[in-house]
Formats: C-alpha cells, sequence, structure tokens
C-alpha cells in the first residue's frame, strides 16, 4: 500500500475537469425551445423622404390648413406652384412656393424654397392689406434637419410674430 499516493488537489481538479468535459450539455433555460425570431420589419419611409412636389401637396398644405384652422384662420386659401419671386426686383428666377392667403387676400405669406428640396435653403415673405411683400426674409436657418413638424412650427411661430394669429 505504499504504492498508493495521495491525490493532490491539482490532481483532484484535473479529474473533476475531465468528467465535466464527457457528460452531455443540456441546453440553457429556453433554448432549443423558442422559434426563431421574425425578421425585424424595415422602416416605413419619412414623409419628408417622399419627392418634394409629392411631399408638399400630400402633406404639408393639408396639414398647415389645419395647424392654421386651429388658430381661427377659417378662409385660407393655399397653393403651391412654381413662379417668379414675390419682390419683382429680386430677379426673374422661378422658384416653388407655398403660398397662403386669408381675409379675402389682404393677408398673405409665401414660403419659397430655393431647390426642389425641402432641406434646401428656405425664404419667407409676408404682406397686410393686399400690398405686395416687399422683404425677403431667411427662413428655418438653424435647422439642419426638416420635417413636417418644424415646418408647421415655424409657419405659425412666424405668422404670429405678425400678429395675425394672437393678438397681444
Amino acid at each position: 500500500m505504499s504504492d498508493e499516493t495521495t491525490p493532490t488537489p491539482e490532481t483532484q481538479a484535473a479529474e473533476q475537469k475531465s468528467v465535466k468535459d464527457t457528460k452531455p450539455k443540456a441546453p440553457a433555460a429556453g433554448e432549443g425551445d423558442k422559434p426563431a425570431k421574425a425578421p425585424k420589419k424595415e422602416k416605413a419611409p419619412a414623409l419628408e423622404d417622399k419627392p418634394f412636389t409629392e411631399f408638399i401637396s400630400q402633406d404639408l398644405l393639408p396639414a398647415l390648413n389645419q395647424t392654421l384652422a386651429k388658430t381661427g384662420i377659417s378662409d385660407l386659401d393655399l397653393s403651391f406652384e412654381q413662379r417668379q419671386l414675390p419682390i419683382a426686383a429680386l430677379g426673374d428666377s422661378l422658384y416653388w412656393q407655398v403660398n397662403g392667403r386669408w381675409q379675402n387676400g389682404k393677408r398673405q405669406f409665401t414660403i419659397l424654397f430655393s431647390k426642389e428640396d425641402i432641406q434646401s435653403p428656405k425664404f419667407f415673405t409676408c404682406a397686410d392689406q393686399g400690398a405686395q411683400p416687399t422683404l425677403l426674409e431667411s427662413f428655418m436657418i438653424d435647422e439642419r434637419k426638416v420635417n413636417l413638424d418644424l415646418l408647421l412650427l415655424y409657419t405659425v411661430q412666424r405668422l404670429n410674430g405678425q400678429k395675425w394669429l394672437v393678438m397681444n
């Protein structure tokens, strides 16, 4: 019996490891009984990714009409067309424009797009008492990504700056 050696902690650990490696692994909880994940649904494209004229006609104009109706403008006439600048002295190039008129044409505003893209530089004009606009202002110049909600917000904000929506 003197030939027997007492096992050391290292040999015991090695024997236990070899026994563990031979046992079949049981699946982790929930593995194997779940169906494969469904593929992710693709996001619908953003409204702003539509072609320019389609976005303006189908989304911006109805939303702007609805938003301004909530502020009390009931006779708003909105149009979208490509035409010259409303200020003749600035040239004769054609620009896409959203035009709004109410109070039988006494109040009017125009949002001009320098290119056929809602992300392009935009300008704003307005006039009261049926007069022609005399000032062309930059519009939404600080916005990196323009969307429908921002166009509505800035338009209402600009018209309110004229005191046309809410009297102070």
